[in-house]
Parts: C-alpha cells; structure tokens; sequence
C-alpha cells in the first residue's frame, strides 16, 4: 500500500471526502493504489511519501502550475516578502501593483478585487454583479465553484449540472429559497440563452460562462451573447480561472476579440500560489462598495507577489505560446496512436488543457487501466493533459513510448481478445461526483 494510501485511508476517516479538493481524490484516478500524498514536487516531477519520484503528466496541479512546481524565481519572490512578515496591519504594496497589471493586460478593465480562490472570486464577481443591476438572477455556462448561487441551480432539476463538468451535485444544505435564481444555458446555444432572457425581463443580473472548455465557440457565438447583454442591460461575465494564461497572455477572450465586463481569473496566476482576480469596468466594480465583501486573508501578502513574479516570468518566457504547442503536439499524438491501433477516441479542451476517451462502453475502466500501468512506469496518467513549460520533448517522447503498449492493449480487449476487468488490480475510478463512506 505504501505510506501515502495508508494515510489516505486515515484520512477517509477524519476528513469527510478524504481531502479538500474532490479533483484531488484517490477514487478519481486509482481506488486504493493511487499516491495520494507528495513530500516534493520539482518542473513537472513529484515524489510521493515513499521516495517514488512520477513525471507528472496529468493535472499538474489541477492545472496551477504552467511554470512547473516550485519555480525559482516565483519561490524566491515568496521567500524574500516572508522574511518581511507575510501580514500586517497595513497592506501590502503588491496588491495595487498586481492590480495595476491586470489592468494593462486588459485594458476594458479600470478596477480589481482579489480573493485567494477560484470559487470565492466567482461569488465575489456576481455579488457585484447583483449589487450593481439590483436584480437577482445569473444565467451561467460552465463550472463556476461550489458556492450556494451556482449550486441552486440543482434545486428545482439536479440533472441541470450534469453538462457543466460536473454531473450528480447535490445541492443538499443550499436553500431552497434560492429556486429558480441561477439558470443554465448551453454553449454554443444562443437560442437557449435568449430564452432565459425572454422568459425573465429585466430580471438577469449577469451571464456567467466561460469562454471555452471542451470546445471553442462557433458563428459567432461569444460576439451574440455580448450583444444580447448589452441589449438587455446584463453584466457579462467571463470565469477565466481555468481559462486564463494558457493560450494568451491574459484571458482568452482577447484571441476571440470580444471583451466582458468583468471576467474571473484564478489557477495559473501564482503558478502555485493561493491568489484569483476579478478584474472590471468601473462603473459595475464601484458597486463593491454598495455591499459588504471582505476576508482577512485576501489581505495576505504571498498571493500577489506569487503572482506579480508569475507574470514576469510568463510575458519572458512566452509561456502561454510554449505550453499551447506542447499540449496541441501531445492531442495529435493522442490521436495518432489511436489510429494507430484503430481505437476511436474523442478528445476535448483547449490547447494547453485537453484531453480524451476511448469512444467504448469500457471507456472508464480503460482509463483505469492506463492509470494503473502508466504508473507503474514511473508517470502519472490518466486521460486529462495540463501543459506547463517543463514539458520538455524528451519528456513527451518518453511518455508515448509508454503509452503505446498500453493502447495495443485496450485494441485486444475492444476486438474481445481480452477482458479489460481481468487486467485491473483495483476497482474502476470514480467518474463525476460520488459520496465517498
């Protein structure tokens, strides 16, 4: 079992999900032999408690780090403000300066607020949002977080998520009075937009979706959903947590030439480090100060020096560019391989963040299988790619080599030459979420 499943088991007992992140569980990749736990982690390598060092070609992070882990000069910056005491009774410079940068990376913007995480800045921004149009409702596209606003939208049909990343959320212990506030749309749907809008006048305070995730927009559709806000007086909002700092410089909407009036950023930011942004137009930010938003730790000073230096070293490296060819590169050769062994396979994302599935009723315990044996080569693998810049060729090389026995095996068991159950040591991963006892 190794230390790092049987602390994991321990944890099941005293930490309800076993951790605080349902991305991060064991059940999600391996059941009972997935390394939960690292002691280290360096570019795009981690050791686990037992000393076993991975190439980790999976989440990394769950995609906070395009620089690598633990980035010199990023950790350096942090190293040298703590040393400084890391809070104080006044605030720290680096916030206004972090500030500052956002704003000239998207120049629609004039004001910020920070948070520390994904989920808190989307509140934070439709807070403002409600505050600003004095209405109530969200029309939402997209994963935004497990706050109450996002999750009500399950109260009234819990199958509305289940196109939104995440299928099966309970909305247990949000409030029913919340039925009927957030409202669904699907992307690249601009009919079922306009039907929320129609069906609630002058009610809909904000659209809040992402820019793209498993696919990018078609005729136009970003350019007809800022017309329709605008039109009807609504906040368009961009959630750019996951988004943002992969295929630009700032969010991705400036590749698709349509511009929010506020948008979301988190993840990437700090390369590692606890720090998200809400950046806006004036005129709606200022309504921040009509409400009551305020945490002691958005006050901390390791967030937006992490992020500051972040930035730095992205607009040097040209990080954005190098992780979006290393990650379009491995889809291909996803693809090719499966060709190769004339696997269909369906793959998703955008480019420094894509993955795929095996196109057969097996897909799950397929995905299993490649975790169970990419493992025991030294990778973490699964089926879900985040690029960061210590990708090196050698390292996508390396990885292929390995993979590619594995799919000349998934070939035998879809030609019913082998039974893909009889191959797995542990219990199928979890797909969604699921309750763990």
């Amino acid at each position: 079992m190794g230390k790092s499943q049987e602390l994991y088991k321990k944890a099941k007992k005293i930490i309800p999900g076993g951790t605080q992140l349902l991305s991060k569980r064991s059940e999600m990749f391996l059941p009972d032999l997935w390394p939960s736990y690292y002691d280290k982690a360096k570019g795009c390598e981690v050791w686990d408690l037992d000393g076993n060092k991975y190439i980790d070609m999976s989440i990394m992070g769950i995609g906070t780090n395009t620089l690598g882990y633990a980035n010199d000069e990023v950790d350096e910056a942090v190293r040298e403000v703590t040393y400084k005491s890391n809070m104080s009774t006044f605030n720290c410079p680096e916030e206004v300066y972090l500030a500052e940068k956002l704003i000239e990376l998207h120049p629609w913007a004039d004001m910020v607020r920070f948070a520390r995480a994904g989920g808190e800045i989307n509140s934070l921004a439709v807070r403002i949002a409600r505050s600003a149009t004095k209405r109530d409702k969200v029309a939402i596209c997209g994963y935004h977080g497990w706050h109450d606003w996002y999750l009500s939208t399950n109260l009234n049909d819990d199958k509305n998520l289940d196109g939104h990343l995440l299928p099966g959320l309970e909305p247990n212990g949000v409030p029913r009075g919340l039925i009927g506030t957030t409202l669904p749309f699907n992307y690249n749907d601009i009919e079922s937009l306009e039907k929320i809008i129609l069906e609630n006048p002058n009610e809909i305070a904000a659209i809040k979706m992402e820019v793209s995730r498993n696919e990018g927009p078609r005729d136009n559709f970003l350019h007809k959903v800022r017309a329709l806000a605008t039109k009807h007086n609504i906040v368009l909002i961009f959630d750019e947590c996951t988004s943002g700092f992969r295929e630009s410089y700032g969010g991705l909407h400036k590749n698709f030439g349509v511009e929010p009036d506020m948008a979301v950023f988190a993840k990437a930011l700090g390369n590692g480090y606890a720090i998200s942004a809400c950046i806006g137009k004036k005129e709606i930010m200022n309504a921040a100060q009509d409400t009551f938003i305020s945490s002691t730790f958005w006050t901390e000073r390791i967030g937006p020096t992490a992020a500051l230096k972040t930035l730095e070293v992205m607009q040097r490296e040209k990080s954005w560019e190098k992780i979006s060819s290393i990650g379009e590169n491995v889809t291909n050769r996803w693809k090719k391989l499966a060709d190769k062994y004339e696997l269909k396979i369906n793959t998703w994302g955008i480019k420094p963040l894509g993955g795929f599935m095996v196109d057969s009723q097996n897909s799950l315990e397929y995905k299993t299988y490649i975790t169970q044996e990419m493992l025991k080569k030294g990778f973490l693998a699964s089926n879900v790619f985040y690029a960061s810049i210590a990708h090196t060729q050698d390292i996508i090389d390396e990885y292929f080599e390995k993979l590619e026995p594995i799919f000349e095996i998934i070939k035998e068991c879809e030609l019913s030459n082998k039974d893909i159950n009889d191959l797995l040591e542990t219990s199928v991963c979890h797909s969604g979420f699921k309750r763990l006892n």
